[in-house]
This record gives structure tokens, sequence and C-alpha cells, in this order.
């Protein structure tokens, strides 16, 4: 992917973040995900229907790269199974280690390939895996 379609996948979903949308209720889970060192301060709701991933939305404040990560994950995980979240994430991480990955899993989340080489990035671009990855495993429990 070359860069400057890296950068206008980052800037659209932080320009137009998807599932931006507070659900504070019953029928979700709310995480919260922060940075101690920035501003990043996100809550996450995520619903399931048994095994399924059936809608996770957002909001809180954070940089670029963070709100735009939540962007993309999410887009990427809304009706996938916990197993298939759980690939998904672990190869995000995969990625953002610097490791080899599957990079046809993974989509517009290709935009963050080199952030391993810029720890600070690294953190704000999976802070949402994080909490997204505690929550499911918490359910399988």
């Amino acid at each position: 992917m070359e860069e400057e379609t890296k950068r206008a996948i980052i800037m659209e979903h932080y320009e137009n973040p998807l599932h931006r949308v507070r659900k504070d209720n019953e029928d979700y889970i709310k995480i919260n995900t922060n940075n101690s060192s920035c501003i990043d301060n996100l809550d996450i709701y995520i619903k399931f229907n048994k095994d399924i991933i059936e809608d996770i939305t957002f909001e809180g404040e954070a940089c670029a790269i963070s709100i735009s990560s939540t962007s993309i994950m999410i887009n990427n995980l809304i009706n996938k199974t916990k197993e298939e979240a759980l690939e998904y994430i672990h190869n995000f991480y995969d990625m953002t280690n610097g490791k080899e990955y599957n990079e046809e899993l993974l989509k517009e989340g290709n935009a963050y390939h080199d952030i391993y080489k810029q720890g600070n990035r690294k953190n704000c671009a999976t802070l949402p895996y994080r909490g997204i990855e505690k929550a499911i495993l918490e359910s399988l429990k």
C-alpha cells in the first residue's frame, strides 16, 4: 500500500469515523481504553449475539491514529465470530510488531503497516484492539 493511500485512509477514518455513537445500554458491554501518556480515552461498546459480534460503537477523545484505528477495527469486526475477531486482532498485533501477518485479512488496517517503527504511534493504533480483545476473552469464560 502506498504512503499516500495509507495517509488518505487514516485521515478519512479520523475525520469521518464510522460507528462513533454512544450505546450505553444493557445490551452492550462497555470497555474503556486509554493511554496514560496522552489524551487517548475511548469508551467502546460491544454487543454480542451468542458467538457473533453484532455491533460495536465508540465515543471519546483521542488522536488521529487512535480514532482512525478504532473506526477501521470496528468496520472489520462487526458480524464476525469471536474467534474470527481474535484472529483479526492477532494479525493486527503481528503487523504492528513487524512480524509476518495476513495482509488480505486486515484490509484497511494495512494502513498501519509501518507503525511498529514508531513506539508511541503503535500504542495509539493498538489501543482499541486491546480493549476489544479483553472483552472477547472475558465473554469466552
